[in-house]
């Protein structure tokens, strides 16, 4: 479990097709199928990310990670952020502010980078942080701003501990904030106590809005902000130097109850080829050798009603240019 943000809506009046927009599929001749797999389990419990799709591939040297808006984004009415712990066998507070130590690592008007040191996080804070020629420890959580509206949204979110990232758009219309949901992992994917990426050293480059990430497990990869607005947000990722051949490269964690009550409920995908797309229940999908894939909802959730669809795609053997 992860600081989350609970919401509520209306339900929809339609069912739109997961993969209605934005549309960004590469030329053929590029495309590079990785083995997607689906380690899901069933749960009851709304806030246990018992989701999780594991992405592999020897040859793969760059990708795309993409949130977007659900179809559904327009109908959303009144938003609420209670919890539900109603059928899970823990509880916890989603707050880490008022006891955490806030430390403002880099600041412009127009983008900040701020990090909290937590009292109580899982693992324990063994990656340094470094922007420019200043060097922070200790930190349990990242978060980058960038001024919008005349105000300032955070869009996105890492752990150095465990490797964890969110991000989310800007907020959709006239909207004011929306919600973070599914997590994902980027690098050498292995299994301490549950899903990791273990990070040696994270430094941001703020011209570039680039994290250069260096895992434990060998190799490194540079992670750009290539784009975000009202509809999506997409980071760019290039590998760099050998990578563990026997681990996953990324993986995503969400959470699934019912189809009202989920983060992502419906997997959509292409193979190598396909001239159209195939969709099914996140928990039927069986797994795939795929050059896109896409996780998300065309039904109306009463958790995290507003998060974003995930999209995975843009697989290359060669480095990103």
């Amino acid at each position: 479990m992860r600081f989350r943000f609970l919401l509520a809506a209306f339900a929809a009046l339609a069912l739109p097709p997961l993969v209605a927009a934005p549309a960004r599929a590469q030329p053929a001749r590029d495309e590079l199928a990785v083995e997607v797999r689906n380690l899901s389990t069933p749960d009851v419990c709304a806030e246990k990310d018992n989701v999780e799709i594991d992405f592999a591939a020897a040859a793969v040297r760059a990708f795309r990670v993409q949130a977007i808006h659900p179809a559904y984004i327009g109908t959303i009415g009144k938003d609420l952020y209670a919890p539900d712990f109603s059928s899970c066998a823990f509880q916890t507070s989603l707050s880490f502010a008022g006891n955490g130590q806030r430390v403002t690592l880099y600041e412009t008007p127009d983008l900040q980078l701020v990090g909290y040191r937590l009292p109580d996080f899982w693992r324990p804070p063994a990656t340094p942080v470094r922007v420019g020629d200043r060097t922070f420890d200790r930190i349990d959580v990242l978060q980058l701003w960038m001024r919008y509206r005349e105000r300032a949204e955070e869009f996105l979110v890492l752990y150095p501990p465990d490797g964890y990232w969110r991000i989310r758009p800007l907020p959709f219309a006239d909207m004011r904030w929306t919600a973070y949901g599914s997590s994902f992992l980027i690098g050498p994917v292995e299994t301490q106590g549950r899903p990791i990426v273990d990070l040696k050293e994270i430094a941001f480059d703020p011209a570039a809005k680039a994290f250069t990430l260096s895992f434990r497990r060998g190799g490194a990869a540079k992670v750009t902000v290539q784009a975000i607005d009202q509809e999506h947000v997409s980071l760019d990722v290039a590998f760099d130097g050998a990578l563990p051949a026997d681990l996953p490269f990324a993986s995503m964690r969400s959470m699934f109850s019912t189809e009202t009550n989920a983060d992502v409920a419906r997997a959509a995908w292409r193979a190598k080829g396909d001239a159209a797309w195939r969709e099914t229940g996140i928990m039927e999908f069986a797994g795939a050798q795929a050059t896109e894939f896409r996780a998300g909802r065309r039904v109306v959730s009463r958790h995290n009603t507003s998060a974003p669809d995930m999209s995975f795609g843009r697989f290359s053997a060669a480095p990103a240019q």
